[in-house]
């Protein structure tokens, strides 16, 4: 005798937040049947720092938090929930990558990273086991015709995270929230008392969440001080506690006594440990007017010559024009200059809603000469 299953089956990773908690309410209104799957990548009391000591040191790892709030939301709404270890592959692929760009004085983007290698990799294989049609995500964008959209909230839209993933990983996802507002996310889990209904929205490392950076990081890397130099002068006026700790454009956290709120990041020399300041109303140093793009990645089936283009999450769009170099290579231009284009960050390629895809930024040019002090 044959069973015949009617429903398709969607297994939406749960991570104890709102927005996959109304995801998973929005599937199942909509007649799928419906499995939550957890994703526990991170343990503290396994992943030592340089000196072999367990980093836990909450009462309860945040990570545990969240794995509760999912259950409760899962029994809520009256779905299973299982738990999937990737420890050992998320050490592998996103924070070993996280840690080596640091040395490499880059400002890394492991959410992106974290959903190239894990949530649409391992991910998508754990369901493919549990006999999934679809896999589902809290996620903030939109599929149409094959092609990743941004989300209809621009504010909350998530396609830049998304930007490394390919055309066949993104097949068989759906994003339910996509076509919501923020707000709309909030009431819907407040209609149903979800406990997740006025939960924070994560900040922080992926997986990892919100913790001291300087102190986390000082489990894994080890604090190298160096000379602090206004660029304009070359005269030294302090001293940086370890170039991993700056990005390009940063004002927070450089005190040097008065001067302080004129004060921002404008490069580091990784070689002589040295991080440079300008001091000075003129902040022309942050200006670029083209970035070499490496890591290349299309979803779209098409490469433009022009398009928009987007070099960190907040930032607006910006209209570039694209140099190709080889198969892994761009140069992109924006000859008005950009603000803070900064080694390690992603540049993400935008043709109106679609997202065409994007890269890394490898160098940051002017004039058609990399900076020096970048």
């Amino acid at each position: 005798m044959f069973v015949v299953r009617c429903m398709k089956k969607v297994v939406i990773g749960m991570s104890g937040g709102v927005d996959s908690s109304v995801a998973a309410i929005l599937l199942k209104k909509q007649g799928y049947e419906v499995i939550g799957l957890f994703m526990r990548n991170w343990d503290a009391a396994l992943n030592n720092d340089i000196m072999g000591n367990p980093t836990l040191n909450e009462t309860i790892c945040p990570q545990e938090q969240d794995y509760n709030d999912a259950l409760k939301v899962c029994e809520q709404i009256g779905i299973p929930l299982y738990r999937v270890d990737f420890v050992k592959e998320y050490w592998d692929y996103v924070f070993t990558y996280f840690l080596e760009e640091l040395k490499l004085g880059r400002t890394p983007n492991p959410d992106i990273m974290c959903n190239k290698y894990i949530k649409f990799d391992m991910f998508v294989k754990e369901a493919k086991k549990m006999d999934a049609d679809y896999i589902a995500t809290g996620h903030y964008a939109r599929i149409k015709d094959g092609n990743l959209l941004r989300a209809l909230d621009d504010n909350k839209d998530q396609t830049y995270f998304l930007s490394q993933l390919s055309r066949e990983q993104l097949s068989n996802v759906l994003f339910p929230i996509g076509e919501l507002e923020k707000t709309e996310v909030r009431s819907i889990a407040l209609e149903y008392g979800l406990v997740t209904a006025s939960k924070k929205d994560s900040t922080g490392i992926c997986f990892i969440g919100e913790r001291n950076f300087k102190q986390f990081l000082e489990n894994y890397l080890p604090n190298i001080p160096g000379k602090i130099v206004n660029i304009e002068t070359g005269e030294v006026v302090g001293e940086h506690v370890g170039l991993m700790y700056y990005t390009i454009g940063q004002r927070k956290g450089l005190c040097l006594g008065g001067n302080q709120d004129r004060l921002f990041v404008v490069g580091k020399n990784l070689e002589k440990n040295i991080l440079y300041v300008s001091l000075g109303d003129d902040n022309s140093y942050l200006y670029s007017d083209s970035a070499l793009i490496d890591t290349i990645n299309w979803i779209a089936d098409y490469k433009p010559d022009r398009c928009s283009a987007k070099f960190r999450y907040r930032q607006k769009d910006n209209l570039v024009e694209m140099e190709y170099v080889d198969e892994s290579h761009i140069i992109v231009h924006y000859p008005e200059g950009i603000k803070a284009v900064t080694p390690g960050q992603a540049c993400v390629f935008y043709d109106g809603d679609i997202c065409l895809g994007g890269g890394l930024i490898l160098e940051v040019r002017k004039k058609g000469e990399k900076l020096w002090y970048l």
